[in-house]
């Protein structure tokens, strides 16, 4: 199955050939075809679960979080879609999608919508009552992201609450409380996703301003790579305090020297006027997850 060429950032690949020629459209809202946002998603849960000291014991709760990162990482595109149906008509990479072309009914996306959260549900009902409890209070942050890029010039912010959300559950579904070095491995997770989003936008900037549409790329300008930097720099500083905190010795901390010079590498080569290369810069953040995620795994099972 060939790649859209009206949709740039697309990764279609084997899942979406797979599937009925009914069914695509349905696998495209969702962004099956990109499968770097689940694992965006998934990173933030694998963090917590490993540097909680988890990752060993319950890996069978890294799978069900990665379900879960798909599943509702796909309702979340498709709620996303319902709502930004008459914006994504004006933009040039998104007017091709699925209920911005008419390829899917309205009814139609409300029901793959109630289908992919049931999935989700699912998932919910694996974790301890606690987590639970965590993992719903992201509700409300999931229902209003839409609206964001409308009403603020810091959507990723907003973005970064939300997809960040999964630290905390997976923390707490491993040790049943909250705690400093989840807050702030939290917090970094914040920053990175202000970070990549930022890079993504990148692509959309001339799109936006004509659309109306608000975001971090727009509001940096030419300061945008700074911008990037800045986040990412925080984001490890977080990090750097929740290993601290778990790990406290200087060894702990040399762990996340790859995800360090990783995106080192990401502010130093961006270059914010290529688009394809602000996508390629933020697919590398998929590594990047994993780089830190490793990092959680070696201080977590040391500790």
């Amino acid at each position: 199955m060939e790649a859209d060429s009206s949709v740039p950032d697309t990764e279609r690949h084997w899942l979406i050939a797979a599937l009925p020629r009914a069914a695509r459209p349905f696998g495209l809202l969702a962004r099956f075809d990109r499968p770097i946002g689940w694992w965006l998603l998934f990173w933030p849960c694998a963090w917590s679960v490993a540097l909680a000291g988890g990752a060993v014991g319950r890996w069978d709760l890294l799978l069900w979080l990665l379900l879960g990162a798909i599943s509702m990482r796909g309702a979340g595109c498709v709620y996303n879609d319902i709502v930004d149906r008459d914006l994504d008509r004006k933009v040039e990479r998104t007017r091709s999608r699925p209920l911005a072309s008419g390829r899917v009914s309205l009814r139609a996306a409300w029901v793959w919508l109630a289908l992919l959260c049931l999935i989700g549900l699912i998932v919910l009902l694996q974790l301890r009552w606690e987590a639970q409890l965590v993992a719903l209070g992201s509700l409300l942050l999931v229902a209003a992201y839409p609206f964001m890029k409308r009403i603020t010039w810091w959507p990723q912010a907003w973005l970064g609450l939300v997809f960040s959300w999964g630290a905390l559950v997976g923390w707490v579904a491993i040790t049943g409380e909250p705690s400093p070095p989840m807050a702030w491995l939290y917090a970094g997770a914040v920053f990175w996703v202000i970070g990549y989003d930022t890079i993504y936008a990148l692509q959309d900037i001339e799109d936006d301003a004509l659309a109306g549409v608000k975001s971090t790329a727009r509001r940096l300008g030419r300061h945008a790579r700074s911008g990037v930097a800045l986040f990412y720099g925080l984001a490890l500083a977080c990090w750097c305090l929740a290993v601290w905190q778990i790990r406290p010795q200087w060894l702990g901390l040399a762990a996340l020297l790859p995800a360090a010079l990783h995106l080192a590498w990401q502010v130093a080569t961006l270059r914010p006027d290529d688009g394809d290369e602000a996508l390629a810069k933020f697919r590398s953040n998929r590594e990047a997850g994993l780089l830190v995620a490793l990092a959680c795994l070696v201080v977590g099972a040391t500790a």
